[in-house]
């Protein structure tokens, strides 16, 4: 899947457009450090009748073409909902940080995890940083996300990436020794909502860094299909 961004970089600040190849997208779930944190995630998919992951992390391969950076995307029915992940990829031997929402069915999430992810589009943002610049303070990070409820604008995740598993880890556990090859993509888990998991037909999200006090963000809107028997 060709994905375009353009690239701000820290040191000397500057814009770039990087366009990318990405053959292979896998999802790593379950990926927070405190156990804790990964069982309240849990209750709250359990609460919709979603079994417990088999393995924490777990990851799920989700097929390229699912990706888009379009600011609406068409789902079937009001079964789904978003949720911001931090998304490293490879470009020219380093790494790349953007956003995407890993949108899922949460109906069919009851009866299977992996086809639930891969039915929906994830939406990726049009901006990037190199991992490089944020690497010496990504515990600080910040993933936001909010919906539209009613009208009006409402928080709907927010916490630090220091609730979840470094990328390295996470891409040592996945690809061993060899690291993130070209070519790949690599969502890097979630925060908890703000109440309960729920669908919304819009989803904003953001990573925040309050260090060099910037952020990525990105938007998007539903166009929902109807469920036909």
């Amino acid at each position: 899947m060709k994905l375009q961004f353009t690239l701000h970089t820290a040191t000397p600040e500057s814009k770039e457009t990087v366009a990318v190849d990405i053959e292979n997208f896998v999802i790593a779930g379950w990926a927070g450090r405190d156990s804790a944190a990964i069982e309240h995630h849990i209750q709250e998919l359990a609460e919709l009748g979603i079994p417990r992951p088999s393995a924490v992390p777990l990851y799920y391969r989700v097929a390229a073409n699912q990706l888009s950076q379009q600011e609406s995307v068409q789902v079937v029915s009001d079964g789904s909902s978003g949720e911001v992940e931090a998304f490293i990829f490879a470009d020219q031997n380093r790494w790349l940080v953007s956003l995407v929402s890993d949108h899922t069915d949460r109906k069919l999430e009851a009866h299977s995890v992996a086809l639930s992810k891969q039915l929906c589009v994830k939406p990726v943002g049009r901006d990037a940083w190199l991992f490089d610049d944020v690497a010496d303070h990504w515990d600080q990070l910040v993933l936001r996300s909010s919906i539209t409820e009613d009208n009006k604008k409402v928080q709907y995740q927010e916490g630090p990436m220091s609730q979840l598993q470094p990328p390295a880890d996470l891409m040592q556990d996945y690809f061993g020794d060899s690291g993130l090859p070209s070519g790949w993509g690599m969502s890097c888990g979630t925060v908890g909502t703000q109440g309960s998991i729920r669908h919304a037909v819009s989803f904003e999200m953001e990573l925040f860094d309050p260090v060099l006090k910037r952020s990525l963000t990105h938007s998007y809107t539903l166009d929902i299909l109807p469920e036909i028997a």
